[in-house]
């Protein structure tokens, strides 16, 4: 039997490109995943939902993910804009926001005005030179500018195909401000430690299931935890030969991770 999956009391599963691949019509279920969250749930595990997930609020997401099937709740998500509200909070920061529109009313309760800091997300059609250029300026004009960027995956999978993702137009930022963004979301070692404190397990005795080589089995195994990536969602064959990161196994989908780690238990 399978050695990464003994005695495991929580899983940590990634959602988009696990769960589910989205797309503009919302996203389709990726085959036996539904399934397998049931199972998961039956069995006793803990669970956590750890997404970076930033193109909705985490009601409008969970909702669509309930309209998928999935037996989820808002309860259950882990996700970097609560995250980073916090430390606006903490820090007295005031974001000038590169987001989605979906994600706004997240930071409802942030003061805007003025701002003297930007809060980068995957903001898809806003993207734009001019929206940039905007979130540029606000930057280069501090005397010690702070960017928090919602995530820093390079690209991820929808329906029609492969998506630029956050990390991409962070990296922009950084280069024309000569500033290191904090990340929030994964593969931030505090996105991963607020998780198992969810679910109060240790993290030797979790696994990360995720499709993200680098964010989410990278980051996963940097926190103690056993990663596996599944061939679903961005995964592509090259990620088996990445020069730093190895999963501490593949399996071909969520519903393959499941039965190997049930019959464990």
């Amino acid at each position: 039997m399978a050695a990464w999956a003994r005695a495991v009391r929580g899983l940590l599963l990634d959602v988009s490109g696990v769960l589910y691949d989205s797309g503009g019509d919302g996203g389709v279920p990726i085959a036996g995943s539904v399934e397998a969250v049931r199972r998961i749930k039956a069995s006793g595990l803990k669970l956590r939902f750890c997404t970076n997930e930033t193109q909705a609020t985490r009601e409008k997401f969970v909702k669509k993910l309930q309209g998928m099937g999935f037996d989820i709740s808002v309860a259950e998500v882990t996700a970097p804009a609560p995250a980073a509200c916090r430390i606006l909070k903490e820090r007295s920061l005031r974001p000038h926001l590169l987001v989605h529109n979906d994600l706004v009313p997240e930071f409802a309760e942030i003061d805007k005005a003025n701002p003297n800091c930007v809060v980068i997300g995957d903001a898809a059609e806003n993207f734009t030179y001019a929206n940039l250029n905007e979130a540029f300026r606000v930057l280069i004009g501090m005397e010690k500018p702070v960017l928090i960027s919602l995530g820093r995956g390079r690209y991820y999978k929808e329906t029609d195909g492969l998506k630029l993702d956050v990390g991409a137009y962070m990296k922009a930022l950084e280069y024309a401000c000569d500033v290191q963004a904090e990340v929030v979301g994964k593969p931030a070692k505090m996105f991963f430690e607020s998780a198992l404190a969810e679910m109060g397990v240790p993290p030797q005795q979790a696994i990360m299931i995720g499709d993200d080589i680098v964010n989410d089995v990278g980051g996963a195994q940097r926190c103690g935890m056993r990663a596996l990536q599944v061939r679903t969602g961005k995964y592509r064959p090259c990620d088996e030969n990445h020069p730093h990161v190895k999963p501490d196994a593949y399996v071909n989908n969520l519903a393959e991770a499941v039965d190997i780690i049930l019959q464990q238990l």
